[in-house]
């Protein structure tokens, strides 16, 4: 029996465990209202997305990459990546003022997210293009974005914010906005170091050092601003190369 080919499978099962623990906070969040658990969402959707980055990897090195893999990394990455923000989408529209009416099937907009992440899951599996980049944002980065909603409320003294992220009118263009940059036909520079020098990393260097900056600086607020600057700092760098 050759147990390296089951060890790329098992780390993915382990991801779409820590997905489901991050729903069960979610869900917890809901029934006691206590912001906590969201942190506590946050903190095994990374997690997750630790293990997900980590099965590829060790397929790689053990030469084992399958099929069958690329089908369960796609199924828990549904869950971590796509039923968790979801749901916490959710949570934030049944939490907000009532600014599109008072309708109890509104929060379930919040799913939208889940919607849009299946799409490109199934999409990324059949696209060839994506190996060396990505295009479109990747399903993972969306998640960390919209798990750090809640924690930007519960960290953040702003009233600005407060009101920006408690209307419903503002939660459901970031819904559709999620939705959107998931399957958008926008190339987004990968963050894998093939070759190790200045030169050709440059742009993956700027970035990992003006996020460390930022998350030292700003906390759990960094994460959505780390997410929008990698998507403009991609765009920015189209431009670039096609002139």
């Amino acid at each position: 029996m050759n147990i390296k080919k089951h060890i790329p499978n098992l780390i993915t099962l382990i991801n779409l465990f820590c997905g489901c623990i991050a729903v069960v906070f979610v869900s917890k969040a809901i029934q006691t209202g206590d912001s906590s658990n969201y942190e506590m969402a946050f903190y095994f959707v990374c997690l997750g997305i630790f293990f997900d980055f980590f099965d590829g990897f060790f397929a790689r090195l053990f030469k084992v990459s399958s099929p069958l893999g690329l089908q369960l990394d796609s199924l828990a990455d549904m869950v971590t990546s796509g039923v968790a923000p979801g749901f916490v989408m959710y949570t934030m529209f049944l939490n907000s003022a009532h600014e599109l009416g008072t309708n109890p099937a509104i929060p379930f907009l919040g799913f939208i997210v889940t919607l849009g992440s299946c799409y490109r899951l199934a999409n990324f599996n059949i696209d060839t293009r994506q190996t060396d980049s990505f295009i479109g944002l990747p399903t993972p980065a969306n998640s960390l974005f919209i798990l750090s909603l809640p924690l930007v409320l519960k960290f953040s003294d702003s009233l600005f914010m407060l009101e920006i992220l408690t209307n419903q009118w503002i939660l459901l263009i970031i819904t559709l906005c999620s939705a959107y940059i998931l399957n958008a036909e926008i190339p987004l520079f990968s963050l894998k170091i093939k070759k190790f020098n200045l030169k050709d990393n440059a742009l993956q260097v700027v970035f990992l050092l003006i996020s460390i900056v930022l998350v030292v600086l700003l906390h759990y607020i960094a994460i959505p601003l780390i997410i929008i600057f990698y998507v403009l700092l991609s765009i920015v760098n189209n431009l670039f190369l096609k002139k």
